[in-house]
C-alpha cells in the first residue's frame, strides 16, 4: 500500500482576493440534459481535452455553491463538469435517499453525456457519492480525488459536536454559520472563509439556488445510513482501483480527518494531504493550493475521455 502524507506550511495572511470578471466559471452557461424522469442542469467549461473532472457536491449545496476561485484553477488544464444531482437546485427528479441511488443518478448523467472515462471530485456528501460511483462502475473512474469526506461506518471515528447539525440543519445559514462549520477559529481562517463566501456570492444573489426541503430530508438519511455503516464503502475501500487523492482540514469538525486517514490506509493506490488550520472547506480557502495539488494529482491531459 503507497501512502504519501503531505503537510502544507502555514501560508501568510493574503489580501483580500477578488474574483476577476474574466472568471471562467463564472461565465459558463447551464445546459440541460434529459435522463429518463430526470433533467439534470450543469455547466461545462475550462480547457478543450483531456479528461473531463466531474465535481460531486456537499449537503445542501447547488452547482452554484462551488468556489470560482477553485473552479478557474481546475478548468485551467483541462474541461470541468458541475451539475445537480437529481432533485437538487436546477435539476428536477426526485432526489434519492441512499448514497447508492445518489451514485447511480450520477452515473446516468455522466453516460448520458457521451463519456467513457472521467475523473471525479467529490467534496462532503459529494465524497461518498464519488466513492460508491468507482466502486459500481471502476472503468468509469480514471482517477478520485476525496475531499472533506467519510467512507462510514468507521470505527473509532471522533463523532461531530453536536451543534454541526443543529447548525447545518438550520432552514437558512448565516456567514456565522458558514464560518463555523467550514473554517477554524483563527483570524486566517475566517478571513479567508469570508472571502471566499463573497465569491459565492457573485452567482448565489442572482440565482438563489437552493435545495429544496424534501431533498435535504432525504440527502440526510443517506448520510445517516452511510454513516452508521449500513450502505457504507469502509469494507470495500480495497476495491478501488482508481489512483486516488484524499484531502482534508486538519480541524474539520464535520468529518474528522482521522476519516481521510482511514481512506489513505485501506485505497491501496491513495495519498493523503493534511491542511492547516483549516476545516471541512479547506479547499475554498486553499483554492490555489488544493486547486494546484488536484492537477498535479491528474496529471497531464490523456485524451478526450470518451
Amino acid at each position: 500500500m503507497a501512502v504519501i502524507l503531505r503537510f502544507m506550511d502555514r501560508p501568510v495572511l493574503p489580501e483580500d482576493e477578488e474574483v476577476m470578471s474574466g472568471s471562467i466559471s463564472h461565465q459558463a452557461a447551464t445546459h440541460y440534459l434529459d435522463v429518463d424522469d430526470t433533467r439534470f442542469a450543469y455547466r461545462l467549461f475550462g480547457s478543450a481535452g483531456g479528461t473531463p473532472l466531474v465535481l460531486c457536491h456537499r449537503f445542501r449545496a447547488t452547482m452554484d455553491h462551488w468556489d470560482p476561485a477553485l473552479l478557474d484553477i481546475l478548468a485551467s488544464e483541462g474541461p470541468v463538469i458541475v451539475f445537480d444531482n437529481a432533485g437538487v437546485g436546477f435539476s428536477t427528479g426526485r432526489a434519492a435517499d441512499s448514497i447508492a441511488g445518489m451514485a447511480a443518478a450520477a452515473a446516468s448523467f455522466i453516460d448520458a453525456l457521451g463519456y467513457k472515462q472521467v475523473d471525479l471530485l467529490g467534496w462532503s456528501l459529494g465524497g461518498t457519492v464519488a466513492q460508491q460511483l468507482a466502486l459500481d462502475r471502476p472503468q468509469l473512474v480514471r482517477r478520485l480525488v476525496l475531499a472533506g469526506t467519510s467512507p462510514g461506518g468507521v470505527p473509532d471515528s471522533p463523532r461531530a459536536p453536536d451543534k454541526v447539525w443543529q447548525v447545518a440543519g438550520k432552514p437558512v445559514n448565516d456567514d456565522e454559520d458558514f464560518l463555523y462549520l467550514f473554517f477554524t477559529e483563527s483570524a486566517v481562517s475566517r478571513e479567508l472563509g469570508l472571502a471566499s463566501l463573497r465569491r459565492l456570492d457573485r452567482r448565489l444573489l442572482e440565482s438563489r439556488a437552493a435545495v429544496a426541503l424534501e431533498s435535504v430530508q432525504r440527502q440526510a438519511a443517506a448520510i445517516g445510513a452511510w454513516g452508521a455503516g449500513k450502505s457504507s464503502a469502509y469494507d470495500r475501500l480495497h476495491e478501488i482501483k482508481a489512483p486516488t487523492l484524499v484531502a482534508n482540514g486538519v480541524h474539520d469538525i464535520m468529518t474528522h480527518a482521522y476519516n481521510s486517514y482511514v481512506i489513505s490506509q485501506r485505497v491501496p493506490s491513495a495519498q493523503l494531504i493534511l491542511y492547516p488550520d483549516a476545516g471541512h472547506g479547506f479547499l475554498f480557502q486553499y483554492p490555489k493550493q488544493f486547486g494546484k495539488h488536484v492537477l498535479e494529482f491528474l496529471g497531464p491531459p490523456t485524451g478526450a475521455g470518451e
